[in-house]
């Protein structure tokens, strides 16, 4: 084991940096004082961060797959805007005592993850710059950007009454992997139904490749929730969403094993209450469901798109966007329920 503190700051930018492609869009990358680029088109920005304790936790931390989560919550974002990644600034504060293995691995899901868009989008995606620190605890802040021609940018205000929702990727997969962390499951012992859900929260897999085929007059990653998110389209568009229960289905089945699990192991190791496999059962689709309506981190696109406009591989219908301003299921209004780091 090799101690960052053992290690000079510009020796351990070299090691994690080893990786780094080049670009020609990169005139001067890391090691100035700032870098210089060369971007084509409209500059869009985007930073996000992930906090030790806050977002994640040392009991089933995976350094490589904390990279992965990190890269894809940012390049997530520019994609939603219809842009294609430029580059990432990437910041990190570990504890000094941490082994330059940990953070090599980190770096290494990082590039992993930038690669895996820029190769669905044909894109070369870069580490531009950053910075490094010390702290007692782990944090990873990342700046994402990316390029887009002029007012070919999308935004959540497009969406008109008389579009479909679409929906690119998965959504409630990550929040049944956490649910399933926090009941005691583990990626080295689950069986693989589980595991695929808890590798969704540790390294979610945004559908980059969704996006060459889009024709979207509103999208947004779904980071917080489909409820929450879908909300903030409908109130920046000033439209009411319908989602289509039916339509939700091959999103809800999957999770029921998951839920199922949860919800023997509150009841065995909760309060005693005695909830039966048949009560358990016929709460495991209301779990499921709940996971797919307020379940963040997945990182799909919703997006909606007039008739003349369907979009092509990779999207599902999922609803409609009709008059009004709020969300509903089924014309159920839905309450805009999600992740908010201050509760509201």
């Amino acid at each position: 084991m090799t101690r960052l503190s053992e290690l000079g700051e510009s020796h351990i930018i070299s090691r994690v940096l080893g990786r780094n492609p080049s670009s020609t869009h990169v005139i001067v990358g890391p090691g100035d004082d700032a870098a210089v680029t060369a971007p084509e088109g409209r500059l869009v920005s985007t930073a996000d961060m992930l906090v030790e304790h806050e977002d994640f936790t040392r009991e089933w931390l995976d350094w490589k797959k904390l990279g992965v989560k990190a890269a894809a919550q940012n390049l997530a974002d520019v994609c939603a805007m219809g842009a294609i990644p430029h580059g990432l600034l990437v910041s990190v504060a570990v504890p000094d005592d941490t082994d330059i293995a940990c953070l090599e691995a980190l770096y290494s899901g990082l590039f992993d993850e930038a690669e895996r868009a820029g190769t669905a989008l044909d894109c070369t995606v870069p580490i531009i710059g950053g910075d490094l620190s010390s702290s007692g605890l782990i944090v990873i802040a990342i700046t994402a950007l990316g390029t887009v021609g002029e007012e070919s940018a999308i935004l959540r205000s497009g969406a008109r009454p008389g579009d479909s929702l679409y929906l690119a990727g998965t959504v409630g997969r990550s929040a049944a992997g956490l649910d399933l962390l926090f009941a005691g499951a583990r990626p080295d012992t689950a069986g693989p139904e589980l595991r695929s859900l808890i590798d969704t929260q540790l390294a979610p897999q945004p559908d980059y490749g969704a996006l060459r085929t889009v024709g979207a007059s509103a999208m947004i990653d779904v980071s917080d929730g489909l409820s929450l998110d879908l909300a903030r389209v409908a109130t920046a568009s000033g439209v009411g969403i319908d989602l289509d229960c039916s339509l939700l289905s091959d999103l809800v089945d999957p999770l029921l094993p998951a839920a199922e699990f949860v919800l023997e192991t509150r009841a065995t190791g909760g309060s005693g209450d005695g909830v039966g496999k048949t009560e358990v059962a016929a709460m495991a689709e209301d779990l499921a469901l709940s996971w797919v309506l307020d379940g963040g981190e997945d990182h799909g696109f919703a997006a909606s798109a007039p008739p003349s406009a369907v979009p092509g591989v990779g999207w599902r219908r999922i609803g409609e966007i009709r008059t009004g301003h709020d969300v509903s299921l089924d014309g159920t209004p839905v309450p805009a329920s999600g992740f908010s780091h201050f509760g509201k």
